[in-house]
C-alpha cells in the first residue's frame, strides 16, 4: 500500500497560506494527520531546514498523481 497520495494530500493542506514550512513543522503536519508508518519515515528522512512545497514533494520522489 502506497501513502504517496495521502502525504501529498498533508503536504498540500500545509503549505496553503505558506511558502516554506520547517522539516520539523511538516513532520508535526503528517504525524497530526495519522499518515502511516511509511510516510512518517519519508518525512522523518528530510534533512533539516525549511522547504517550499515543490522541494518538499522533490526531495520525497512524490511522482504527479
Amino acid at each position: 500500500m502506497t501513502s504517496e497520495p495521502d502525504l501529498r494530500s498533508v503536504l498540500e493542506t500545509a503549505f496553503t497560506g505558506q511558502e516554506r514550512l520547517s522539516r520539523e513543522e511538516i513532520r508535526r503536519k503528517a504525524i497530526a494527520a495519522d499518515l502511516p508508518a511509511d510516510a512518517l519515515t519519508r518525512v522523518d528522512a528530510l534533512p533539516e531546514g525549511e522547504y517550499a512545497e515543490d522541494e518538499v514533494i522533490e526531495a520525497l520522489r512524490l511522482g504527479s498523481a
